[in-house]
């Protein structure tokens, strides 16, 4: 089960403040435990939402809105993509990682759809257009790498 694991932004986050040597140690360390694991497939840290952009849409018309976002509690300061067995070995795992943030803060696990989850909706041209984009993404990681 592929899930996505999002750190929520804090007023510090958003503010672009970095965090203390150490945090910044500790969370090495953890992704180093992920990656031994085989748990942690990819993950990043985001700029603040200031530097971010979002695109809205109605029917044909695009809207491009600038940042910064409001409700900061909604915003996603990082992600970790990982590979685990059920929600229960994501959540152990989430309990594990050191505190992201200097005060307060929270984790967000997600589990991605995946195909066999869009079966009853799939048509031949639907599903071979996906197979064509997974194909082409795993040539470029293998270029990549």
């Amino acid at each position: 089960m592929r899930v996505m694991v999002m750190v929520k932004a804090t007023e510090d986050s958003e503010e672009g403040i970095m965090p203390p040597p150490k945090l910044f140690e500790d969370m090495g360390k953890f992704n180093e435990e992920l990656v031994q694991a085989g748990i942690m497939l990819s993950g990043d840290g985001l700029k603040p939402s200031k530097m971010g952009k979002r695109v809205a849409f109605d029917g044909p018309d695009r809207r491009v809105i600038d940042g910064p976002f409001a409700e900061t509690r909604e915003l996603v300061a990082g992600y970790w993509i990982w590979e685990v067995k059920d929600m229960d070995e994501a959540v152990a795992w989430v309990k594990r990682c050191p505190n992201p943030m200097m005060g307060p803060s929270e984790i967000e696990i997600r589990p991605f759809y995946e195909m066999e989850d869009f079966a009853e909706i799939a048509t031949p041209e639907g599903q071979a257009s996906h197979d064509r984009a997974a194909e082409g993404l795993a040539a470029q990681q293998k270029n990549k790498g």
